[in-house]
């Protein structure tokens, strides 16, 4: 099969809904390319090509988008602890969750959650739709978390060099 069009067909397009709704509606499940690619009747290079096309983002930080989203959430909404959320949003490492976690917003779950509490108590989001309050603390992950990390390094590299240079002057 060929690349895909820049505006997916309306055929193309109902077909990778199908796929992000279902990782929307179950985000802590496994969602393997194979899996997607299959729930929609495509070959899964052409189905990860197209997928990125139309929503601007590979499958794999799609998900990882919403299983951050589901997170912040939580650690907002509820009193359970991160270990808990953790596991009820598809991490099976407590590790990779707060790492990816702190990667993808900054700081660490629970200052995320004191953060979130602060800035909006829960009461006054009541009224508010859920599709605006998840489109509010959607994470940015149009770079992946690894590239993050490098620009991190890559950041911290400079300062030091350029400390060590103020140093030999």
């Amino acid at each position: 099969m060929s690349l895909p069009p820049r505006s997916p067909s309306p055929a193309l397009l109902r077909r990778l809904l199908r796929a992000r709704d279902r990782m929307d509606a179950a985000s802590e499940e496994a969602w393997p390319v194979q899996r997607l690619a299959a729930l929609c009747g495509l070959t899964e290079a052409y189905f990860a090509r197209a997928f990125k096309a139309a929503f601007g983002l590979p499958p794999h930080r799609y998900l990882l988008s919403r299983r951050i989203e589901r997170a912040c959430a939580l650690l907002r909404d509820t009193e359970m602890n991160v270990t808990e959320i953790a596991l009820q949003t598809g991490w099976e490492s407590l590790g990779t969750f707060g790492r990816t976690f702190r990667d993808i917003t900054g700081s660490h779950p629970a200052a995320v959650r004191e953060q979130l509490r602060r800035e909006t108590p829960v009461q006054a989001l009541a009224g508010m739709p859920l599709c605006h309050l998840m489109a509010a603390h959607r994470p940015d992950l149009l770079s992946a978390v690894s590239e993050k990390r490098r620009q991190a390094a890559a950041a911290t590299n400079e300062a030091s060099d350029t400390d060590s240079d103020k140093e030999l002057t």
